[in-house]
């Protein structure tokens, strides 16, 4: 806090995205945006690179040579390739997918009216799950504990970027980004540009060993021994076409359909009707020739520093603020990091669990601290657990 001149205290400001509650990695002051493994974008780009600078060096030059007017075309051209597919990954990697903002507080549940003997901060449990139509097909989605938010349909929380994401696709390791509904375009667009290069490269290697073996009169074997980089080269592409080759077809049966690899996985519409699929050409149409909706988030906003502590409590009770954390490890699919334990006065641990006795020690340390803010509470009495804290 800062006071001005007439000494009031002004709110410190900082920009949004230094105070940022998911796993992101932010660049050129929250300008760009990448995931938590933004490390694996250099192999990417090394992976891409590194095979062009090989074949213009031990290829394509003597390619030039040998087709005279053609030559310079047969090396520029996988140039070209290699700048939209570079383009198209960071245009994937570094720009916001599609994050949701989170809420501040939980959202009040439809037709709940606050009682006079209900406590400040304390709301009914939310349901897990809401029905939503779509194109008149019911819907559900669920309740974000991290987001604090009933999720729009077709989007995820990502448990490694720690955010949830509209039309959730997939998170890619190469990419260093999750793959949502602002960037999945450029996505498939790197995926098939990639696939072109390593065509392109594969099928030049195999022109040059050909003309070793027809200039020199020799067998195909002995061709391919006098030039060992285009058989490296071969080799490499093989394996990478196969790989974004594979992808390229994948997703291009995913937006054909309309559906996300999430849902591919996670749904099976054969067995039921695809709410979102409406046909193969206005499907493409939609992922291609429609407007990319804006971010709804400003990085580079100034927003007030929070101090840290919980803004709401949704209840008091020791054992439903566990219960909360284990929902929200199975949501963002991680494992619970600790299990719960039932606690006895004087902070035994693994002792059967009495949840009477319980609640009348909670009551009446509720009570004390409510008459008295001053009195305090035998250290003793006083349920301890390492990883959790109640206020």
């Amino acid at each position: 806090m800062e006071r001005d001149a007439s000494g009031e205290h002004q709110e410190e400001l900082i920009r949004t995205y230094q105070s940022w509650k998911g796993s992101n990695v932010f660049c050129l002051q929250g300008r760009l945006i990448f995931g938590p493994d933004v490390r694996s974008l250099p192999l990417t780009i090394f992976l891409i690179v590194g095979p062009l600078i090989v074949f213009l060096v031990m290829v394509g030059r003597k390619l030039m040579d040998d087709f005279n007017h053609w030559g310079t075309a047969i090396v520029v051209a996988p140039v070209v390739f290699t700048c939209w597919t570079l383009c198209a990954l960071l245009l994937t990697s570094s720009r916001d997918p599609g994050i949701i903002p989170r809420n501040k507080r939980p959202p009040e549940p439809e037709g709940y009216e606050r009682s006079a003997e209900s406590l400040p901060g304390q709301t009914p449990r939310l349901p897990r799950t809401k029905d939503v139509i779509v194109n008149g097909t019911i819907v559900k989605v669920k309740y974000c504990d991290t987001c604090m938010m009933y999720r729009t349909p077709r989007s995820s929380h990502c448990s490694i970027c720690d955010n949830c994401v509209e039309r959730f696709d997939h998170h890619c390791p190469w990419v260093g980004q999750c793959i949502g509904v602002r960037n999945y375009r450029f996505f498939y667009m790197f995926v098939t540009s990639a696939t072109l290069l390593c065509v392109y490269v594969f099928s030049f290697c195999w022109v040059y060993i050909t003309m070793i073996k027809e200039s020199e009169n020799i067998t195909i074997w002995k061709a391919m021994i006098k030039t060992p980089a285009s058989i490296a080269l071969i080799l490499y592409t093989f394996v990478a076409t196969w790989f974004v080759g594979g992808l390229s077809v994948f997703h291009f049966y995913l937006i054909s359909t309309n559906q996300s690899t999430y849902e591919n996985f996670r749904y099976n519409y054969d067995r039921r009707a695809n709410p979102f699929n409406k046909s193969m050409l206005r499907n493409f149409v939609e992922v291609f020739c429609t407007s990319i909706p804006p971010s709804k988030n400003n990085f580079r906003a100034l927003v007030p520093l929070e101090l840290g502590f919980p803004e709401r409590q949704t209840s008091h009770d020791y054992f439903t603020s566990k219960m909360r954390k284990e929902y929200s490890d199975i949501e963002m699919g991680k494992k619970p990091e600790w299990q719960e334990e039932n606690l006895q006065e004087g902070g035994h641990h693994g002792a059967p669990y009495n949840g009477s006795s319980m609640e009348k020690e909670n009551n009446a340390a509720f009570t004390d601290v409510s008459r008295s803010r001053s009195a305090k509470v035998a250290r003793s009495h006083v349920p301890y657990h390492p990883r959790n804290s109640s206020w």
